[in-house]
């Protein structure tokens, strides 16, 4: 794919956290490379995807970091939290256990993230709507009550996988218009970027070569 100038006006950072399993690498992988990856590897530490998005007229460049949900990794993932625009928060639908440490993972959310983080929950795995074992309306309420964004996803199949990544950048874009993210904050995860190259190249698309994708 040939390259391309700065072709965007922002620069968004994204954390998907949650629990191990849950399909979070699967869902960075829908998005930016726009396939399903069976039998996903646990990731270690973190993964990084980026994809370029356009919301009101203005292309976006989402800096997506996949963290690992196995605790022993708590203390390194914690650190990429700063400075994050964007978290989205995954529990598995077919899994209580991973929609009952929703609380815990919110908590590191709010205490480490800028209180303008946007944080969107996705239920994921919906296409498993037979071994469904977390209700729609108890996990709206839950979003509800404590300001998220919330839908229902697949990895596998797609769905709502894109209305999440870009439901979050319309709340951040939001955000920055009505003057209540400062993008000169250090840790607002926003920088303005010119639209005409200043010495440098990118490749716009395809995103990244990732070796696999790990839940």
């Amino acid at each position: 794919m040939a390259t391309a100038p700065y072709n965007y006006s922002y620069i968004f950072k994204y954390i998907i956290i949650g629990d191990m399993g849950v399909g979070k690498s699967c869902l960075l992988h829908q998005f930016t490379e726009k396939k399903f990856m069976a039998d996903c590897p646990h990731t270690i530490g973190v993964e990084f995807g980026t994809r370029i998005i356009e919301v009101s007229g203005q292309k976006i460049k989402l800096q997506i970091w996949d963290t690992a949900g196995q605790e022993r990794f708590r203390a390194v993932t914690r650190s990429y939290y700063r400075g994050a625009a964007g978290a989205l928060m995954v529990y598995d639908i077919t899994r209580r256990s991973t929609y009952n440490h929703l609380s815990s993972w919110l908590t590191d959310a709010r205490n480490l993230t800028n209180p303008n983080t946007v944080i969107i929950l996705i239920g994921n795995k919906a296409d498993l709507e037979a071994q469904r074992d977390v209700t729609y309306e108890e996990a709206k309420q839950f979003a509800e009550e404590n300001g998220l964004l919330f839908l229902e996803a697949s990895a596998k199949t797609g769905e709502n996988v894109e209305d999440a990544f870009l439901e979050a950048a319309k709340k951040i874009y939001q955000n920055i218009q009505d003057g209540s993210l400062d993008l000169d904050a250090a840790e607002s995860g926003v920088q303005h970027k010119p639209s005409a190259p200043q010495g440098g190249r990118l490749i716009s698309e395809p995103q990244p070569q990732r070796e696999g994708c790990g839940c």
